[in-house]
């Protein structure tokens, strides 16, 4: 039964993440990001925001550190556009898994050409 209010708050989380990041936070270093996923422990204590950012590595680097220091505000936030006893910690981290499909996409689109 908790499983399935985790989800639903992830949900949401991912929902209001995605709009904050995107339509709030002013800081330079943070591109064009998607939200792509969220994770929280069966507690709601702990939210894992996985992001995809387009552009270069240290581009990726740059907005990871943006979102970082915008952590606070983010949470925040969170914690005003949702009803939760505590608003959860969050981590921001890539999706790899988005990354990992890109790339193969793009090998295979080689392979086509040749």
């Amino acid at each position: 039964m908790e499983n399935v209010r985790a989800n639903r708050v992830a949900e949401q989380m991912k929902k209001e993440v995605g709009e904050i990041v995107t339509q709030e936070i002013k800081d330079p270093r943070v591109g064009f990001v998607t939200v792509t996923d969220v994770e929280l422990t069966n507690d709601l204590q702990q939210a894992t925001v996985y992001i995809s950012v387009l552009g270069k590595e240290e581009e990726k680097e740059e907005t990871l550190a943006g979102l970082a220091k915008a952590k606070g505000f983010v949470r925040s936030e969170v914690g005003k556009r949702i009803r939760l006893r505590k608003t959860p910690e969050i981590e921001f981290k890539f999706d790899e898994a988005h990354e990992y499909g890109n790339r193969i996409d793009e090998i295979l689109r080689d392979l086509n050409k040749e």
